[in-house]
């Protein structure tokens, strides 16, 4: 009999120590309610890489400048659905190889839980029927040619591809990732005009969080922002000034590549950067159906953090 305990002592201290030590390894994970606020977060440290080491203590939220108790907080990887957008308007004629490239790289980066769909935008705008890991299916998707004469429906792209998401994604990570070497050609005869407004506007209400790759053909001098860097981009053939803008607003991150550079890496990193990030979330203190903004700081010299600015507070 005092054999028999002392067994039972010895194993109960042993599932003790290895629960202990693993609760220890775990992220840890606080939930809240139904109507949380959630604000998905990337820290970078002062040499820009990635940091998926810090706490929930390590935060500090707030709402229109008023902090907030943060009552969710997850650093385990979620699962992702992923609408892939790429454009292929006639300036995009001979990187077909390269599209698949990345493609087919970026699909090694997904998790078993993760899904995509693929979406293009010249001529017209389409986006592939469903989400798969498959990357047959996801390459099937691709034109088989581009027509050179095509032109670059960014805006009512991205707002199309919001779209897609459908209920039963209504709880997943919904991000969008768009690769465009051009200015949006604005006013077309088919389809809506989309303003970068409009994406932004959707992109808050829906929690749509966006990726932007800009493709530039050859080095240049900088053509600046706003209604200057627009007529800049329309001219010289370089990416939309204002991908940058819809990703930073919407918490997501903007690179650029050159012709020649590897988009695969590219598509990686951004993929690797989606499943290390912290899952923030607040009650929101006014339910005014209004816009608040939102700010995050680390309680940690040299970490930034980079997430969504604003959102719309439910009503009632």
């Amino acid at each position: 009999m005092a054999r028999m305990m002392i067994c039972l002592f010895v194993a109960v201290s042993v599932v003790a120590a290895t629960g202990a030590q693993e609760q220890e390894q775990q992220p840890s994970v606080i939930r809240g309610g139904t109507e949380l606020v959630r604000a998905f977060v990337t820290v970078t440290d002062k040499d820009g890489r990635l940091v998926t080491t810090l706490r929930q203590g390590d935060f500090e939220l707030r709402d229109d400048g008023k902090p907030q108790p943060i009552s969710l907080f997850d650093a385990s990887p979620r699962a992702i659905r992923l609408i892939v957008l790429l454009d292929v308007s006639g300036s995009m004629e001979n990187n077909l190889p390269l599209l698949r490239g990345g493609m087919l790289e970026l699909v090694k980066y997904l998790r078993p839980d993760d899904r995509a769909r693929i979406g293009t935008f010249g001529k017209d705008v389409v986006i592939s029927p469903t989400f798969t890991r498959d990357a047959r299916e996801l390459l099937a998707a691709l034109p088989a040619e581009i027509d050179e004469n095509a032109p670059t429906p960014l805006w009512r792209a991205l707002e199309k591809a919001m779209e897609a998401f459908g209920a039963e994604e209504s709880d997943a990570r919904r991000v969008v990732l768009v690769l465009s070497d051009g200015a949006d050609s604005g006013i077309t005869l088919t389809g809506k005009f989309v303003t970068q407004g409009d994406v932004i506007d959707r992109a808050r209400r829906q929690d749509v969080m966006v990726y932007g790759v800009g493709m530039r053909p050859r080095p240049q001098r900088s053509i600046g922002t706003g209604i200057d860097g627009l007529r800049g981009a329309l001219l010289s053939g370089q990416p939309d000034p204002g991908l940058a803008k819809v990703a930073e607003e919407s918490g997501g991150g903007y690179t650029e590549v050159r012709l020649g550079d590897n988009l695969g890496l590219a598509f990686a990193q951004i993929a690797e950067e989606l499943h290390g990030q912290y899952l923030l979330g607040f009650e929101p203190p006014k339910k005014d159906g209004k816009v608040h903004d939102i700010q995050i700081k680390i309680n940690q010299a040299g970490m930034k953090p980079r997430a969504r600015k604003n959102y719309v507070a439910p009503k009632g």
